[in-house]
């Protein structure tokens, strides 16, 4: 397998609640930080290996930060999405980090614009990538799976315990053939997810993070699923932080009218749609990305 650049540092940062969170850093300790939020499933080293090269090329410190019931961070169902906010201001706090960007995967998205609304002070600029609007309520996104599944959150919530366990051996029954098992998944993706699959560095990425970062547990895919089918307890148009969305216009898993739903609702909020790109294409427009945000960091101060 091809080699990708390893975690500068790897840890955990306890919160006043006794939680855990785990975190993984790429790029050099007093670069200009930026706060990666991963995918779902995902864990903190799902950084594509795109910007761990420009992290240490730009000077970036790139954090990448376990969501509670994966990786290193202990599992435990928040009431909400700006709970899990206000734990990750304690985690941001004690790694030092006073003002950054921050950027969010599929769904990561929706925690980045949480931690935004709660602390508009501390993030500079905001990046989604093939993220979703709330699935309930005023502000609404239609479509997408999440959408069309969330009739069954409450049941997730309460079956979650043996949902996890299940998961979890699940996906340790796979490591043995997990490339080969990657493999398959790839072939039936949709076009554009096949085109980011067949890089090597995202395949050696994904088996990474997926095999090392859940090993403890996999209960963060179903709180995602939980909390973010549930009221997200603020509105995208309270959302004062500026924010750049990156949606791919074959996106089967969130349509793109999600994104241009939540752009036409933030305040300062700009689209950039990926032609011919499902739900993964903003990982290979990492480059991209890091350079539109560091631009408005730049002219916004």
């Amino acid at each position: 397998m091809v080699a990708i650049t390893a975690p500068r540092v790897e840890g955990t940062v306890t919160v006043g609640s006794g939680r855990r969170f785990g975190f993984a850093e790429f790029g050099p300790a007093d670069g200009r930080p930026i706060v990666w939020m991963h995918g779902t499933p995902g864990a903190r080293r799902q950084i594509p290996e795109s910007a761990r090269v420009a992290a240490d090329e730009l000077g970036l410190r790139i954090v990448g930060i376990d969501r509670p019931g994966v990786g290193a961070s202990s599992a435990y169902l928040h009431a909400s999405l700006l709970d899990v906010a206000a734990e990750l201001g304690e985690v941001t706090e004690q790694l030092g980090l006073d003002r950054f960007a921050m950027i969010g995967l599929s769904g990561g998205g929706p925690y980045v614009l949480a931690y935004s609304h709660l602390f508009p002070d501390r993030v500079a600029v905001a990046g989604i990538l093939g993220g979703m609007g709330p699935g309930e309520g005023d502000d609404a996104a239609e479509g997408g799976v999440i959408n069309r599944l969330s009739v069954v959150a409450p049941l997730v919530a309460r079956l979650r315990i043996p949902l996890s366990i299940g998961l979890t051996a699940g996906l340790w029954a796979l490591r043995p053939v997990a490339s080969q098992v990657f493999d398959l998944y790839a072939r039936f993706s949709p076009e554009g997810d096949r085109r980011v699959f067949e890089q090597p560095e995202v395949k050696a990425m994904f088996l990474d993070d997926l095999l090392l970062g859940t090993r403890t547990g996999f209960a963060a895919l179903l709180y995602d699923f939980v909390l973010i089918s549930r009221p997200w307890g603020f509105s995208p148009r309270d959302v004062s932080v500026p924010t750049r969305w990156w949606h791919g216009d074959a996106d089967n898993l969130v349509p793109l009218e999600h994104g241009r739903h939540m752009v036409s609702l933030i305040p300062d909020a700009e689209l950039f749609v990926r032609p011919g790109e499902s739900h993964l294409g903003g990982l290979g427009a990492a480059e991209e990305v890091l350079a539109t945000l560091l631009a408005v960091w730049h002219e916004r101060g």
